[in-house]
Order: C-alpha cells, then sequence, then structure tokens
C-alpha cells in the first residue's frame, strides 16, 4: 500500500455527488493503535484514530455555473498533502477541502492522472495536520473486517462510518474508459462521495482507497489496493 500510494500506481473509479507541526513531525504524529489477537473491530477507537486524516473536498467549475462534486481525501503529509481520485477534481478548479476540525481552506492541484484516476491536491495555508498511517493491502484476507470512511452523499459535518469485511481479492472492474484491477470488493457500505476515501483496518491503517460501487448490485463496493 505504501508503494501504490507513493508511486501514484493506483487506480479508482466512483461517482462524484453533485453539492449545492511540519513535516518532519510527520510520523509522530500518526496514533497506530494496537489491536489484541482475535480481537473485533472497536469502530469508534478506529475512527478516533483515522479522522483526523480525513477531509472532505467539493469541487466547483470557475467558468460553469452548476457544475460541482464532492469527494473524500487522504492526508499523507502534515503540510496537506492529499491523495484522492482524479475524477473528484476533474474539470473543477475551484476545491475546497474541510478538515477535522471543521475549518475549510482551499487547495491546489498538484497532479492528476487521469489513466489510473488519481490525484494529488495540497491545501494551501496549513501545517501540522495528522498523516494518515498507511497499512498493506498484500496482508489482508478474506473475512477480514474492515471500515470505510468518507463524505458519503456529501452531508456535510463529520464523516460517514461503515463497517464490514474483505468480501473477496484481486477483483477487475471496467468503467469510466479504464480497467481497474487488484481491487478488495467489500460489503462495507460505498456510496457516492466516498470516493478518494480510506477503508482501514482494526489498527486503523489504510489498506484500501475506497473506489467503485456496482449501482444494480447490494452490499459491492470495491477500493483499490
Amino acid at each position: 500500500m505504501v508503494g501504490a500510494l507513493v508511486a501514484l500506481l493506483v487506480l479508482g473509479v466512483a461517482a462524484l455527488w453533485p453539492s449545492g507541526g511540519d513535516d518532519g513531525d510527520a510520523q509522530q504524529q500518526a496514533r497506530p493503535m494496537t489491536v489484541p489477537a482475535g480481537a473485533g473491530v472497536d469502530v469508534g477507537a478506529v475512527l478516533s484514530a483515522v479522522e483526523p486524516s480525513v477531509v472532505s473536498i467539493e469541487t466547483r467549475s470557475a467558468l460553469a455555473q452548476g457544475q460541482a462534486g464532492a469527494g473524500t481525501g487522504i492526508v499523507l503529509t502534515a503540510d496537506g498533502l492529499v491523495l484522492t481520485n482524479a475524477h473528484v477534481i476533474a474539470g473543477l478548479n475551484e476545491i475546497q477541502v474541510g478538515l477535522f476540525g471543521g475549518e475549510r481552506a482551499p487547495a491546489r492541484l498538484v497532479g492528476s492522472y487521469p489513466d489510473s484516476d488519481i490525484a494529488l491536491i495540497q491545501i494551501e495555508g496549513e501545517s501540522g495536520l495528522e498523516p494518515a498511517e498507511l497499512g498493506s493491502s498484500a496482508a489482508l484476507q478474506v473475512g477480514e473486517e474492515v471500515i470505510a470512511i468518507g463524505n458519503a452523499l456529501n452531508l456535510g459535518g463529520r464523516p460517514t462510518v461503515t463497517r464490514g469485511i474483505v468480501s473477496a481479492l484481486d477483483r477487475s472492474l471496467s468503467a469510466e474508459g479504464i480497467t481497474l484491477s487488484n481491487l478488495i470488493q467489500t460489503d462495507a457500505a460505498i456510496n457516492p462521495g466516498n470516493s478518494g476515501g480510506p477503508l482501514v483496518n482494526a489498527a486503523g491503517q489504510v489498506v484500501g482507497v475506497n473506489t467503485a460501487i456496482i449501482g444494480d448490485a447490494q452490499n459491492i463496493g470495491f477500493s483499490i489496493e
């Protein structure tokens, strides 16, 4: 997972939902959790650990009135580098980010990779943010409990949290003109607006990026490894 995020070699597709300390301390700010063997997921504890590293993203077009979208992002660095999906910001050049404490800040696009549907944005004027702790998607097992966190349906306030299991691994899916592979299938509810948000394990580590749903199915969602 760490290599995939750093190298920007991840894929992601999901629908948009229309909406009306310093860098050196980055590793120290993460709050890893210790989970006893055989213990179930403590959803509240996981949320407490991960939520400071999850941001909501709202986008608008400065040229076309009424064009707007919403998604989710994962904080990667203390100075506000955020991972999200390319389609969250595609064609929408005004980016606003909602932070954990309720503050809102503008962000700018750092780089977008439409072929893999991944993007990085930089929150402007922020420091001391809490980076997400990255885990290993390769260590996931079918049946393992996971939690999806994100700006589902752009409802505002704190993020939506859903719980499920890893339903399958190494899935492939074609959508929006690209093919996604090595996907994690989960029955944790994923909705429009969750795009770019984290799928986390019982230790609060990011093991996937919530990315795709099948509209006519029930409890079938996909996250990139």
